[in-house]
């Protein structure tokens, strides 16, 4: 009988996946499930151009409709897979009825985190929000009017991302972070500054140090009315007619542990992107891998991790071994500034910037060891190219020509 592979998660891992395997010449069967009811789509133009209404819906598509048929993959949509039975080689859907594979990839993505908070069901409430799909988008867009009040949990990139949108749609933005400053967790203090007076030059307003309490309901308790924060030991009450929580993301990895496939922040899989069962793979953002880089392991949330893991899980299915030896790397876009970010930059020693913070070009440079292990760059597009070679490099760096921006970055890597 023909082989059959199939893919649970029609995002971008498991868009890219189907797409590779033909490409690279399978000729078994494979079938594509995707829960939402649109084709594989790209997520990042969701907190950007698509919310700010620059980019159609049909643009967000990886692949038109025709694609899939000419590539003889079946995708399958509206499709939610309940369980898997590994001594069958089956998976069950919503539906009742049972699919066999011969292999399995869970690309299966991941959901916004939710507020923990005592007695909140948020999925009542009409004007809280998450950035993750296309609906969640759709829904929030309808309530962008402007001087409407939007309040924006958490100051990660999605949030600053959705701010820097709500403030050119005219909204009055808010934006609220536990952290003493944004982006704590991934960049230094010299970014972390210019991003932060890049958006307060816009309007949008901050209260850092900000610990959410509780939200303020209408009557009916299906609105959100304020939110309650400590901010630096004082309680208080912000009004606002819309709240967007963007606190993180909850790897999907339920499928994988309620078979007893490991799950430790991410479905446990090998450089091959391999399971403990040899007929399960996973990638993406639920998959928690070994990371050349880190000496350790890591689970990323990216379009270059997703694409990057789908070239390997293709490769394993193929018959191949090519480890995941990529260089974890994002992006951002905020005010038509491009935001370049290579490495990791957690446990650096020491930052260098070259460039000009005031001129909203400039890069920062984070080292160990005299080694670059990360690096943020702004407007800078020639510094973010060098800073892939830098890190990927892990040559030493003389930090006082590191910091002279007369010096070429090229130099230090020829």
């Amino acid at each position: 009988m023909e082989e059959r592979i199939v893919i649970v998660g029609a995002g971008q891992a498991g868009g890219e996946l189907a797409a590779g395997l033909r490409k690279q010449g399978y000729q078994g069967r494979i079938l594509l499930l995707g829960d939402e009811p649109h084709p594989p789509y790209q997520r990042p133009p969701l907190s950007k151009g698509f919310l700010l209404g620059k980019v159609a819906l049909t643009d967000l598509y990886l692949k038109p409709r025709s694609t899939y048929e000419r590539f003889d993959i079946e995708l399958r949509l509206g499709t939610r897979v309940e369980s898997i039975d590994r001594s069958t080689r089956e998976i069950s859907l919503q539906d009742g009825s049972r699919l066999p594979y011969d292999k399995l990839v869970l690309a299966t993505g991941g959901r916004a985190r939710r507020l923990s908070l005592p007695g909140l069901d948020s999925a009542t409430l009409e004007n809280l929000f998450s950035v993750r799909s296309i609906s969640d988008i759709e829904a929030m867009r309808a309530k962008f009017v402007s001087g409407n009040r939007l309040i924006i949990i958490g100051g990660g990139y999605v949030g600053l991302e959705v701010a820097a949108v709500a403030v050119q749609l005219g909204l009055r933005v808010m934006v609220l972070e536990a952290a003493p400053r944004l982006l704590s967790r991934v960049t230094g203090p010299e970014v972390s500054s210019f991003i932060e007076q890049l958006h307060r030059g816009r309007g949008v307003e901050f209260r850092l140090s900000c610990e959410v309490q509780g939200l303020a309901l209408d009557e009916a308790r299906q609105k959100v009315r304020g939110v309650n924060v400590v901010c630096h030991g004082v309680p208080e009450r912000l009004d606002a007619d819309l709240v967007l929580v963007g606190i993180g993301l909850v790897p999907n990895t339920e499928l994988a542990s309620g078979v007893g496939l490991a799950v430790d922040d991410g479905i446990v899989v090998d450089e091959y992107a391999c399971t403990a069962d040899p007929a399960i793979l996973a990638i993406g953002d639920c998959a928690n891998q070994p990371s050349a880089y880190t000496g350790g392991r890591i689970r990323l949330e990216s379009v270059p991790n997703a694409i990057e893991h789908a070239r390997v899980a293709a490769a394993t299915l193929m018959g191949k071994r090519e480890p995941y030896a990529a260089i974890p790397w994002f992006w951002s876009d905020q005010y038509g500034l491009k935001l370049q970010m290579v490495g990791l930059s957690s446990g650096y020693e020491q930052c260098i910037t070259r460039g000009s913070a005031g001129g909203k070009e400039f890069s920062a440079f984070y080292l160990d060891d005299k080694r670059v292990i990360a690096a943020d760059v702004i407007g800078r597009p020639a510094d973010f190219m060098a800073a892939k070679r830098l890190v990927s490099s892990r040559v030493e760096v003389d930090v006082a020509r590191l910091g002279d921006a007369a010096v070429p970055l090229a130099s230090f890597t020829a």
